[in-house]
């Protein structure tokens, strides 16, 4: 089958009469998310495969479902539900300068990220429909320009959504198995230059005195808040700005996974 690409409209969105047009260094409003695309079937064998781009950032996002459970629930015996977990990895070549591979055992960042990328997953997936089944996800980072665990989390979902319906069609899974409950999609903001501004890139987010990324449903349910001042603290107002900015790209990020092609369909309420 071959690769389908869909470039996505998540970095639009409408101007607000008389608001105040603050350019960044790459001309974006402060709103405004780099363009975002996903090709799936990037690769052959994953049930899902998908290489999601923010702007410069390329993350492969994998997704593959396999009858095995971790330890401590396969002693649980049958009936106690299935699993999701995630590996997120950096190519050495991602960065300017070369990045040692992890030999082993994961820098403490890709585990934060590989269990961030996890909870963000396992909240729109009912485990309980994974009887004895466990979903793995890989993230590989080819190229990273900031935002590479949100790229992540956004690319994965697709991954995931085309796993499930490749397991139906072999029959790993049932036609009426609800697994995907819902969307999820992430994005960084931040406050570069006193502006809250939206979806930072690697110049952005090495100058930001606030660097947040955010998780969320789509319900506009939070999974994630991680929020830090780098370089200087923030004000409930301005968390309030970061968030609202977060909300509404995300908004877009789900408007452009459901335009991707994947076979998914909101449950009705």
């Amino acid at each position: 089958m071959p690769p389908k690409r869909q470039t996505a409209s998540a970095s639009k969105s409408k101007a607000r009469p008389g608001a105040k047009s603050t350019a960044r260094h790459d001309g974006r409003r402060p709103d405004e998310c780099r363009p975002v695309s996903f090709e799936r079937n990037f690769t052959r064998h994953a049930g899902g495969s998908v290489l999601v781009s923010f702007g410069e950032t390329r993350v492969l996002c994998t997704a593959m479902l396999e009858k095995d459970l971790p330890p401590w629930l396969r002693a649980k015996g049958p009936g106690s539900g299935g699993w999701l977990t995630a590996e997120y990895s950096m190519l050495p070549s991602s960065t300017t300068t070369r990045k040692r591979r992890d030999s082993g055992k994961p820098d403490g960042r890709s585990v934060e990220i590989q269990r961030l990328v996890g909870r963000a997953l396992r909240a729109c997936i009912d485990l309980s429909q994974l009887d004895g089944l466990t979903l793995f996800i890989d993230c590989d980072v080819l190229q990273a320009d900031g935002g590479t665990r949100t790229a992540a989390i956004t690319g994965a979902w697709v991954a995931v959504a085309d796993a499930l319906s490749a397991a139906r069609r072999g029959k790993l899974l049932s036609e009426s198995a609800n697994v995907l409950t819902g969307q999820v999609a992430a994005v960084s903001v931040g406050i570069v230059n006193g502006t809250p501004v939206a979806d930072l890139d690697y110049r952005e987010d090495v100058d930001a005195h606030v660097d947040m990324n955010v998780a969320m449903l789509g319900d506009d349910t939070f999974v994630e808040v991680q929020g830090t001042g780098e370089h200087a603290t923030f004000s409930a107002r301005q968390l309030t700005q970061m968030l609202g900015l977060a909300t509404s790209a995300i908004r877009r990020l789900h408007t452009a996974q459901r335009a991707s092609g994947v076979e998914w369909k909101a449950a009705a309420k």
